[in-house]
This record gives C-alpha cells, sequence and structure tokens, in this order.
C-alpha cells in the first residue's frame, strides 16, 4: 500500500509541475493587433502557359498584451466571396519562435499568399476585369503554443495587380 502511495504522490508532482511549467492561456482577440497594409492579387507568373494571380494580404501584427508571445502562428485562409464557407487555400507562417514577440512589439510586414489563384491566357490587368472573375476574402486566424486557432480579422481582397 505504501509503495502505491508514493506512485500516486509522485504522479500527482509531476502533473503541478507540468500544469505550473505550461503558459497561461492568452485571449489573442485581445492581445494582438493586426494592420492591413495591403491586399490585391499577386502575379505569380506563368503557369502552364498561362498567367497566374494569386490572392495576397499583406499586414503587421503587433502584441498588445502585457505578456511575450512565443511560438505565435498566423494563418491566412482564402475564400471566393460566391462561397465563404469552402476555403479555397491557405498559407501559414510562424510570427515568432522561441524568441517570441515581446509586449508592445510590431513585426515587420508580413505578405502570405494563396497557393491557388486564376490562370488565363490574357493579358494579368485583363483577367481582374473578366466577367468571369469571382472576388476573394481573407481571413486571418492565429494561434499560441498549443491553443486552439483564434479568427482575428476578415478583409475582402482587392481587385488590383500585386507585381513581384
Amino acid at each position: 500500500m505504501r509503495a502505491s502511495a508514493r506512485g500516486l504522490a509522485a504522479a500527482l508532482a509531476s502533473t503541478l509541475f507540468v500544469l505550473g511549467c505550461s503558459a497561461p492561456p492568452v485571449d489573442l482577440k485581445q492581445a494582438l493587433q493586426i494592420d492591413v497594409v495591403a491586399t490585391g492579387w499577386y502575379d505569380a507568373g506563368i503557369v502552364d502557359g498561362k498567367n497566374k494571380l494569386v490572392p495576397t494580404v499583406s499586414f503587421t501584427v503587433k502584441n498588445i498584451s502585457d505578456r511575450n508571445l512565443v511560438s505565435l502562428q498566423m494563418m491566412a485562409s482564402f475564400f471566393r466571396v460566391s462561397d465563404s464557407s469552402s476555403e479555397w487555400g491557405n498559407s501559414l507562417l510562424m510570427v515568432a519562435g522561441s524568441e517570441g514577440l515581446a509586449p508592445g512589439a510590431t513585426t515587420p510586414t508580413l505578405t502570405m499568399k494563396s497557393p491557388l489563384g486564376y490562370t488565363g491566357t490574357e493579358p494579368r490587368g485583363e483577367m481582374l476585369q473578366n466577367s468571369h472573375f469571382v472576388d476573394a476574402l481573407v481571413k486571418l486566424v492565429s494561434k499560441y503554443g498549443s491553443a486552439q486557432w483564434t479568427h482575428l480579422r476578415e478583409t475582402p481582397i482587392e481587385r488590383k495587380l500585386i507585381a513581384p
């Protein structure tokens, strides 16, 4: 009986140690400020003999909390406005690794592009005016450590060409 009591005490102590070492949860909606710098359609070059345009968003992330945020990730999910429930493409980016994003710090401008977009034989500028062209929007979500993804911002993709 004595050995099982020691085992139970050791298990409890290790559980408390692990819980004590894990960072308390952070409400990313309150901790981060997302400032969209630009959106548009990036000229992704020629693919299979056709011009390719992909939706793109550029933004900054500011830590407005009082904590250093380590292991901070962003994901941009792109959607056609005609079907905002079905993701068209996404991009994942590590914003801050083990060094963290310090309180009050702002990232440099971050750019995320969808791997999917439109292809066509017409000039890129004309592709944006095509009658079959469907506008897009981007949903920005973030993840801190092992927490769940948190929706932070949604914005339309401007119908303008962004050159490489």
